[in-house]
Protein backbone atom coordinates (compact mmCIF):
# COMPACT_ATOMS: atom_id res chain seq x y z
CA UNK A 1 0.00 0.00 0.00
CA UNK A 2 1.08 3.45 -0.94
CA UNK A 3 -0.14 6.90 0.64
CA UNK A 4 0.48 10.12 -1.50
CA UNK A 5 0.09 13.66 -0.99
CA UNK A 6 1.10 16.52 -3.00
CA UNK A 7 2.27 19.73 -2.28
CA UNK A 8 3.60 22.87 -3.66
CA UNK A 9 0.63 24.28 -5.31
CA UNK A 10 -0.18 28.21 -5.59
CA UNK A 11 -1.06 31.02 -7.74
CA UNK A 12 1.60 32.37 -10.00
CA UNK A 13 1.96 34.74 -13.17
CA UNK A 14 1.81 33.43 -16.66
CA UNK A 15 5.53 32.82 -17.57
CA UNK A 16 6.46 31.94 -14.08
CA UNK A 17 7.22 28.89 -12.32
CA UNK A 18 6.57 25.89 -9.56
CA UNK A 19 7.48 23.12 -8.02
CA UNK A 20 5.08 20.42 -7.02
CA UNK A 21 6.48 17.86 -4.73
CA UNK A 22 4.78 14.18 -3.55
CA UNK A 23 5.48 12.64 -0.93
CA UNK A 24 4.60 8.71 0.03
CA UNK A 25 4.54 6.71 2.92
CA UNK A 26 4.04 3.13 3.19
CA UNK A 27 5.83 0.55 1.06
CA UNK A 28 8.85 0.89 -0.39
CA UNK A 29 8.80 3.55 -2.87
CA UNK A 30 11.19 2.48 -5.38
CA UNK A 31 9.07 -0.30 -6.12
CA UNK A 32 6.17 1.98 -8.04
CA UNK A 33 6.34 3.91 -11.38
CA UNK A 34 4.81 6.97 -10.99
CA UNK A 35 3.21 10.17 -12.77
CA UNK A 36 1.12 13.78 -12.04
CA UNK A 37 -2.10 13.97 -13.96
CA UNK A 38 -4.42 17.17 -13.55
CA UNK A 39 -7.84 18.00 -13.90
CA UNK A 40 -9.71 21.17 -14.43
CA UNK A 41 -13.40 22.42 -13.58
CA UNK A 42 -15.64 20.04 -15.50
CA UNK A 43 -12.93 18.77 -17.32
CA UNK A 44 -11.75 14.80 -17.50
CA UNK A 45 -8.50 13.84 -15.79
CA UNK A 46 -5.39 14.17 -18.07
CA UNK A 47 -1.91 12.51 -18.04
CA UNK A 48 1.23 15.21 -17.91
CA UNK A 49 4.43 12.97 -16.97
CA UNK A 50 5.18 9.75 -15.78
CA UNK A 51 8.50 8.34 -14.59
CA UNK A 52 9.84 4.92 -13.97
CA UNK A 53 11.02 3.02 -11.04
CA UNK A 54 14.58 3.58 -11.11
CA UNK A 55 13.67 7.02 -13.05
CA UNK A 56 15.38 6.14 -16.08
CA UNK A 57 11.99 6.61 -18.29
CA UNK A 58 10.24 9.97 -18.36
CA UNK A 59 7.13 10.48 -21.00
CA UNK A 60 5.69 13.78 -21.28
CA UNK A 61 2.17 14.90 -22.65
CA UNK A 62 2.78 17.22 -25.51
CA UNK A 63 1.08 20.46 -24.01
CA UNK A 64 4.11 20.31 -21.58
CA UNK A 65 6.84 19.15 -22.89
CA UNK A 66 9.79 21.42 -22.93
CA UNK A 67 8.30 23.11 -20.10
CA UNK A 68 7.77 20.47 -16.93
CA UNK A 69 10.14 18.34 -16.03
CA UNK A 70 9.48 15.28 -13.74
CA UNK A 71 11.78 13.74 -11.25
CA UNK A 72 12.30 11.50 -8.32
CA UNK A 73 14.56 10.58 -5.26
CA UNK A 74 13.87 7.40 -4.08
CA UNK A 75 16.06 7.50 -0.55
CA UNK A 76 13.81 10.26 0.05
CA UNK A 77 10.12 8.78 -1.32
CA UNK A 78 9.62 12.07 -3.14
CA UNK A 79 8.69 12.94 -6.14
CA UNK A 80 8.61 16.43 -7.89
CA UNK A 81 7.05 18.53 -11.22
CA UNK A 82 9.22 21.12 -12.05
CA UNK A 83 6.99 23.21 -14.12
CA UNK A 84 8.51 26.55 -15.87
CA UNK A 85 6.77 28.96 -18.25
CA UNK A 86 3.26 27.88 -16.41
CA UNK A 87 0.15 28.79 -19.12
CA UNK A 88 -3.19 29.96 -17.79
CA UNK A 89 -3.82 26.93 -19.64
CA UNK A 90 -2.06 24.76 -16.94
CA UNK A 91 -4.39 25.91 -14.00
CA UNK A 92 -5.92 22.62 -12.20
CA UNK A 93 -5.80 20.05 -9.77
CA UNK A 94 -2.85 18.60 -10.05
CA UNK A 95 -2.81 15.02 -8.51
CA UNK A 96 0.40 12.22 -8.15
CA UNK A 97 -0.10 8.71 -8.32
CA UNK A 98 1.66 5.16 -8.18
CA UNK A 99 1.85 1.96 -9.73
CA UNK A 100 3.11 -1.81 -9.62
CA UNK A 101 4.51 -3.27 -12.63
CA UNK A 102 6.94 -3.38 -14.81
CA UNK A 103 8.62 -0.13 -16.32
CA UNK A 104 6.88 0.73 -19.33
CA UNK A 105 5.24 3.82 -20.24
CA UNK A 106 1.62 4.32 -19.23
CA UNK A 107 -0.72 7.31 -19.60
CA UNK A 108 -4.63 6.36 -18.69
CA UNK A 109 -5.88 7.39 -15.11
CA UNK A 110 -6.78 3.74 -14.89
CA UNK A 111 -3.71 2.21 -14.95
CA UNK A 112 -2.37 3.79 -11.89
CA UNK A 113 -3.38 2.30 -8.23
CA UNK A 114 -2.51 5.14 -5.68
CA UNK A 115 -3.63 8.41 -5.65
CA UNK A 116 -2.95 12.06 -3.86
CA UNK A 117 -5.61 14.39 -3.08
CA UNK A 118 -4.14 17.08 -5.28
CA UNK A 119 -3.38 20.19 -4.83
CA UNK A 120 -4.12 23.27 -6.61
CA UNK A 121 -2.27 25.23 -9.66
CA UNK A 122 -3.73 28.41 -10.98
CA UNK A 123 -2.01 30.24 -13.65
CA UNK A 124 -3.13 34.05 -14.07
CA UNK A 125 -2.46 36.18 -17.32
Amino acid sequence: QVQLVESGGGLVQAGGSLRLSCAASGNTFSSYNRAWFRQAPGKERYFVAFISRAGTITYYADAVKGRFTISRDNSKNTMSLQMDSLKPEDTAVYHCSARGGTSFVTTTTSSFDYWGPGTQVTVSS
